[in-house]
């Protein structure tokens, strides 16, 4: 069995210009997923998929392979995860002649994923059979009495039933930590999407991750990190 890692990074980033590359903490935030994956000795190929050239010859000072450039096709703002991850695939198939039977997409925006996290996520894809295997964070509040806006002011329950049950009471929910996906390449394939019937994850804690949407999300992630 062998594996590919590939860590999607296209230029065009809108709310956070070159967020891919941009400075977290000293050095390119890229470079934190590359270097996971590297430490963690899971993988055959460590590819960045990008339509940048300075994001390529970054991805490459730090470790990874860029064989080929990404499309432009799949550089929009319309293309999915599932997009690229099938388009590397392929080419790795046709041109390359190489076929993987595992694959992890890791963010380019993803500093707190570790090789531990990533060593954990396979042995849980391999083990118990799943599809996809990926980190999930618990919800800090419970979503049964989230609130919603019926105008500028006045709010209501989504779910009238639960505004009087104790919050230790509610079932748990988890969301997408929006790190990476381990992923067994002909099932996924075969679906076309990386989200199927048969998806497993790994917890980590509330400390161990960030989505990083904006500039005060990236400030927040790298408190988090120095945290750690």
């Amino acid at each position: 069995m062998n594996s590919i890692c590939i860590i999607p990074a296209r230029g065009g980033s809108k709310r956070i210009p070159r967020k891919n590359i941009k400075s977290f903490l000293g050095k390119p935030i890229i470079a934190y997923s590359i270097e996971a994956a590297i430490k963690s000795q899971l993988f055959d190929e460590i590819m960045v998929s990008t339509d940048d050239e300075e994001i390529a010859a970054i991805a490459k000072d730090y470790g990874a392979v860029v064989p080929t450039m990404r499309s432009a096709q799949n550089a929009n703002d319309h293309a999915t995860t599932f997009d690229v991850l099938d388009e590397v695939l392929e080419y790795y198939s046709s041109s390359l002649n190489r076929k993987f039977d595992y694959a992890c997409c890791i963010y380019p925006t993803a500093p707190f994923v570790t090789n531990v996290t990533l060593f954990k996520a396979f042995e849980t894809l391999k083990k118990e059979n799943f599809d996809t295997v990926f980190p999930v964070m618990r919800f800090g509040f419970p979503i049964q009495r989230a609130l919603k806006k019926t105008s500028s002011h006045k709010i209501e329950f989504f779910n009238e039933e639960f505004q009087n049950t104790r919050s230790q009471d509610l079932e748990a929910a988890y969301h997408d930590a929006g790190q990476f996906y381990w992923f067994h390449v002909e099932n996924c394939l075969k679906a076309k999407s990386l989200i199927t019937n048969n998806c497993g994850s790994i917890d980590i804690k509330e400390t161990e991750g960030q989505d990083i949407d904006n500039e005060i999300d990236w400030k927040l992630a790298e408190l988090k990190y120095e945290l750690l």
